[in-house]
């Protein structure tokens, strides 16, 4: 591995993750681990898709949340579509990345029922 790649793998154990920095814990499918709420990004993310009324149809979506783990606590990268329980509440993956070992995970909550309980 490169010295580059190094660097990272310790900057996603030590930095981006970290619970006295960033990072609080939660529960994700029944397992507590560190994790990360963007709130500032979702809301970018949101201006940007703004204008594609295909990808949001209005009313359907009441709940997003774009959260951030290290792969090596979460294990396998989600399937978009599967339902994924966060801090007891259900939701859908709407999008997962793998960003050099800490996923990006979109999460919505919708009317037809999941999240809603």
């Amino acid at each position: 591995m490169s010295a580059f790649k190094d660097q990272i793998e310790t900057d996603n154990q030590t930095v981006f993750v970290n619970t006295d920095e960033f990072a609080d814990m939660h529960c994700i499918d029944g397992e507590i681990m560190p994790c990360m709420i963007d709130n500032n990004e979702m809301i970018d993310r949101e201006r940007r898709y703004n204008n594609k009324r295909d990808l949001y149809a209005d009313g359907i979506y009441k709940k997003e949340l774009l959260i951030y783990v290290r792969a090596s606590d979460f294990g396998a990268l989600p399937a978009i579509g599967r339902v994924m329980m966060f801090d007891k509440k259900q939701y859908l993956v709407a999008d997962a990345i793998d960003e050099q070992g800490i996923y990006s995970i979109t999460l919505t909550a919708n009317r037809s029922g999941v999240g809603s309980r």
